[in-house]
């Protein structure tokens, strides 16, 4: 195990015997690998998608494509802040952002045709959805989220694992990502003044998304000389 965790977590995870603790330590490294593998598949998933319709004459709705397998760390500490045992079989029976891929489009429309596309393979089931673009959090965060459980074949067995999917605009992804380091700076004054301008800055972004949208329409009716 090459990730660095709080001693007092992994010791509640792993079992005393040494025996038992190294084979602990193997199953948990399998496991994690088979996050991973679970990433991979996702991830060629779309960009194959997207090289399709590039090729046949479609613009790439795709912008670009990031993925993360969450720390050992973050996983225990997930599990115990939510009062869930620290095992590998609750690892996989209670979280579903273990693995992450999150995927990048230039217009709002092209997150729910991605969306479908990925919906429609039959080895993909959808766990569960939450469309954060029609209903907004509370602070102004716009995103589609998918929990899907794609199998993945290994040598001598086949696994279905959870993968987190989420969908935004390059505007979206840019108040996303600015809003998280915000939220963790500390001794900000004037605090709420901040949440309500940054509530003001997602709203202007999601007009701003829709214009494009009606820009792009537009220039695609124009007929060519």
């Amino acid at each position: 195990m090459k990730e660095e965790i709080a001693v007092e977590l992994l010791d509640e995870l792993l079992p005393a015997d040494p025996e038992e603790r190294t084979k602990a330590l193997e199953d948990l490294d399998v496991l994690l690998m088979r996050y991973e593998s679970a990433i991979r598949e996702i991830r060629t998933k779309f960009e194959i998608l997207n090289d399709e319709l590039s090729l046949s004459g479609h613009q790439n709705p795709i912008a670009s494509i990031s993925s993360r397998r969450k720390t050992l760390s973050g996983i225990l500490e997930k599990l115990k802040r939510q009062g869930f045992p620290l095992t590998l079989e609750s690892i996989e029976e209670n979280l579903t952002d273990v693995a992450g891929i999150r995927i990048i489009c230039s217009f709002m429309d092209d997150i729910y045709k991605v969306a479908k596309m990925l919906q429609q393979q039959d080895d993909i089931t959808v766990l569960l959805v939450k469309d954060y673009i029609a209903k907004p959090k509370p602070n102004g965060y716009r995103s589609y989220h998918m929990i899907v459980e794609v199998p993945v074949f290994f040598s001598n067995e086949k696994k279905s694992m959870k993968v987190e999917v989420q969908i935004r605009t390059i505007a979206m992804d840019f108040w996303a990502n600015l809003e998280h380091r915000m939220r963790y700076k500390k001794d900000i004054e004037a605090a709420d003044e901040i949440i309500d301008e940054l509530k003001e800055c997602a709203d202007n972004i999601a007009a701003t998304d829709t214009k494009m949208m009606i820009i792009r329409e537009k220039i695609r009716a124009i007929k060519p000389n």
